[in-house]
C-alpha cells in the first residue's frame, strides 16, 4: 500500500536520475526491483540495478529524462516525455512504465514513444 500518490514517487525516482544520486535511487527500488529497456532487456534485483546504473551514469554523464505528462492508473506510472544523452542526443522521446509498491519503484520500464505504445497504454 502505498502512502504517498504514486506519480511523487516516480517523479523522485527521476530527480535521482538527473542527479546520478545512486544511493537514493537504490534506497527507492524494492529489493525485487525489476527494470526494462526499449529493447526488452531486463534485469531483476535492487543490488544488480544499483551496479546497472552506476555504470549507465559513468557511461553517459550528462544523462537526465524530463517528462511532460504523467497519468497514474491504479499503482502504475504512465510518463511521457524526453531523455537527454548528450549535446548529439538531445530530445529522444520514450515512454517510462513504473508500478509503485509500497512506496518504491517496484518496476521501471521504456518503451519507444509510438502510437502503437500509446495506444497499448491508453495515451491519447
Amino acid at each position: 500500500m502505498n502512502s504517498r500518490d504514486p506519480k511523487l514517487t516516480a517523479l523522485m525516482f527521476n530527480e535521482c536520475i538527473t542527479r546520478h544520486d545512486l544511493a537514493s535511487l537504490s534506497a527507492l527500488m524494492s529489493e525485487d526491483h525489476l527494470f526494462v529497456d526499449r529493447e526488452g532487456k531486463s534485469e531483476r534485483s535492487r543490488e544488480k540495478m544499483t551496479r546497472g546504473w552506476d555504470e549507465f551514469f559513468k557511461m553517459f554523464p550528462e544523462y537526465r529524462n524530463t517528462f511532460v505528462r504523467l497519468e497514474s492508473k491504479e499503482d502504475n506510472v504512465i510518463i511521457l516525455g524526453h531523455a537527454y544523452w548528450n549535446e548529439k542526443e538531445t530530445h529522444d522521446t520514450a515512454i517510462w512504465v513504473a508500478k509503485i509498491e509500497d512506496d518504491l519503484v517496484a518496476e521501471w520500464k521504456i518503451f519507444s514513444d509510438t502510437d502503437e505504445n500509446r495506444e497499448k497504454f491508453g495515451i491519447r
